[in-house]
């Protein structure tokens, strides 16, 4: 057994384009398949270290409903403009949990390859004696890629600005 998922596809837009929706606290709500991410706060992150404010609802994956709306921070923990974002999560829950989530961009010859991965290898022993993990599922990652794909296709985050 892994304690890792990657999933990928290849979407027809630049880089660029897919980083940028990567980088918005909006386009993480957008592109989201578990229906958690119900709303954000915060700039786009520019560099490892940026952080936002996601506000959450786990009532969506029904595992934990008790959880029900609860804010988190994602904090950028790697960063290569147009090639590679990760982030973990902070949270109230102590200890913190541990888990990485990111997006892999290489060139492909008509588009991009998009990766996108969820390590939980490195969580505190505490929640991995749980059994709750992986807590988004390979399905999940596949569903958020193929949203992805068509909020980059529909111009995002421009086609939003536009009345």
């Amino acid at each position: 057994m892994t304690d890792r998922i990657e999933v990928s596809r290849i979407v027809a837009a630049p880089a660029a384009d897919i980083f940028a929706v990567l980088c918005d606290p909006q386009g993480h709500v957008a592109i989201d398949a578990t229906g958690m991410l119900q709303d954000a706060d915060g700039d786009p992150v520019r560099g490892a270290g940026d952080s936002f404010v996601v506000h959450m609802d786990r009532e969506a994956l029904n595992d934990f409903p008790e959880l029900g709306r609860y804010d988190v921070t994602v904090r950028i923990t790697d960063y290569e403009q147009d090639r590679l974002i990760a982030w973990t999560i902070l949270g109230q829950l102590r200890p913190q949990i541990g888990h990485v989530y990111g997006y892999r961009l290489e060139p492909a010859d008509t588009g991009t390859l998009v990766t996108s991965f969820y390590d939980w290898s490195g969580i505190d022993e505490h929640w991995r004696s749980l059994g709750i993990f992986p807590v988004v599922s390979e399905l999940a990652l596949r569903g958020t890629l193929g949203i992805l794909d068509r909020t980059v296709r529909r111009g995002y985050p421009q086609a939003s600005t536009q009345g």
